[in-house]
């Protein structure tokens, strides 16, 4: 049987039986905790305090405030005789819980030289240790207490390990010499892709969000009915050729095919090309975290804003799904695709030798949806600090689906609700088209 608990409206299922229980959570703690830590190993110390904007945090950031979470919500509120590593950590390491007190200013990040990296690995061993004796000793209503925040707080981790690598990126890409973090040749990619298809979905009324089982944020509750009209859904992710040929056709200097505050945000930022694209020589040139590219025309493209999809979905004579739609393609199809487990932190063409109705729904790039991030019908908050996690986030944002290559695969599903603001375009951000069919 699935526990429950309310007050984060999360759910996870362990197999019978406590020991069981106890070991299945130990177990996923540590191999999450170990992978942010991986993900680390190619940085060089300096790599660990760079903040290229305010939007971005450092690395040495990232591991503290996952550490911080455990400290904040699991021990010290379930251990009394836990004792801080570090008191000021508390106010350096929040990140906008404000219920959980006075936070250090997000823009200043960058300019924490103190703790040091080392510091702040050893507040990682720290707050794992204390972490793992709780768990170790969790039983009985205890367990059903508490696993589901540690769940939570695993969840959490995974983000900000797609995060970190995002972050890294524009830090990366903000610097002349161009740094990699990964030295490896891809594997081979088609020179191109099939032809677009579209997939027809009839009209009805469908059950939309998480249905309870297994965990969830409290983002994708309660389940609700929603009808949706005749649509077609494409059958894969939009690629670079096809979008240099929008760009080609003026896609960038035509006021008509954008959104009033999009074409705003064009001028005002100069953009001529999806962020981190570069021509040199006639020929365009993209930053990865494998340094300087070739843009390769059969890759889904990546970095685009809200405003870039919606403009291309305007000239391509298609426009975006709602999350409504992706979510009634998505759910029958299994979570496979390009996520951070495959190291590629790229996303690649589709296997033309494995192509479904639908590619790529998952993995390789979070898809931009027309859905304005909402409440669902009878959403109320989690109460306490908890109670911030999502729900004071839904104003002025966008919801992206589906994942990407910086994602774990375990902690991606079809109900998944991401979000961010329409001008953003650091997130490994993509394009799928969706037509509507009435009449």
């Amino acid at each position: 049987m699935p526990i429950t608990q309310s007050a984060d409206h999360a759910t996870i299922p362990f197999m019978a039986g406590v020991a069981t229980q106890q070991e299945t959570l130990v177990k996923r703690y540590q191999q999450v905790r170990q992978l942010t830590e991986q993900l680390c190993q190619p940085l060089e110390t300096e790599d660990y305090v760079i903040q290229a904007m305010p939007d971005v945090s450092p690395p040495k950031w990232h591991l503290a405030h996952t550490s911080w979470f455990f400290e904040t919500f699991v021990l010290s509120a379930a251990c009394p005789d836990y004792r801080a590593l570090h008191a000021a950590y508390a106010y350096l390491f929040n990140s906008y819980y404000v219920a959980a007190g006075e936070r250090y200013a997000r823009p200043n990040r960058g300019i924490l030289s103190r703790p040091t990296v080392e510091e702040v690995y050893r507040y990682r061993a720290y707050v794992d240790q204390h972490m793992t004796a709780f768990l170790e000793a969790l039983h009985g209503e205890q367990f059903d207490t508490w696993a589901p925040i540690v769940e939570l707080g695993l969840h959490h981790e995974q983000q900000h390990q797609e995060l970190l690598l995002t972050d890294l990126k524009y830090n990366f890409a903000c610097n002349p010499l161009r740094p990699t973090y990964v030295r490896r040749e891809h594997p081979p990619r088609p020179q191109r892709v099939s032809a677009l298809q579209w997939l027809s979905l009839p009209e009805g009324v469908y059950r939309i969000g998480h249905d309870g089982q297994g965990f969830a944020f409290d983002n994708e509750s309660p389940p609700h009915r929603s009808f949706v009209e005749p649509f077609q859904l494409a059958s894969r992710l939009i690629t670079n050729g096809e979008y240099l040929a929008f760009m080609a056709d003026g896609g960038y200097a035509r006021p008509e095919l954008w959104l009033s505050m999009g074409w705003d945000t064009v001028q005002r930022e100069g953009w001529k090309a999806p962020l981190y694209w570069e021509q040199q020589d006639g020929t365009w040139w993209m930053m990865t975290l494998a340094g300087m590219q070739p843009v390769q025309e059969a890759e889904p493209v990546c970095h685009v804003s809200y405003y870039e999809a919606e403009a291309y979905a305007r000239w391509a004579k298609a426009r975006l799904p709602t999350e409504v739609e992706w979510e009634v393609a998505a759910r029958p199809l299994p979570i496979a695709g390009n996520f951070v487990e495959q190291r590629t932190f790229h996303p690649m063409p589709i296997d033309q030798t494995d192509v479904g109705p639908l590619a790529q729904m998952f993995g390789d790039v979070w898809e931009w949806t027309q859905s304005h991030y909402s409440p669902y019908p009878g959403y109320t908050a989690p109460p306490g600090a908890l109670g911030e996690y999502n729900g004071k986030f839904m104003a002025n944002q966008f919801v992206l689906r589906g994942g990407s290559c910086a994602t774990s695969v375990s902690h991606i599903r079809p109900t998944y609700r991401n979000f961010f603001p329409a001008d953003a375009r650091w997130q490994f951000m993509g394009i799928r088209l969706a037509r509507t069919l009435l009449g």
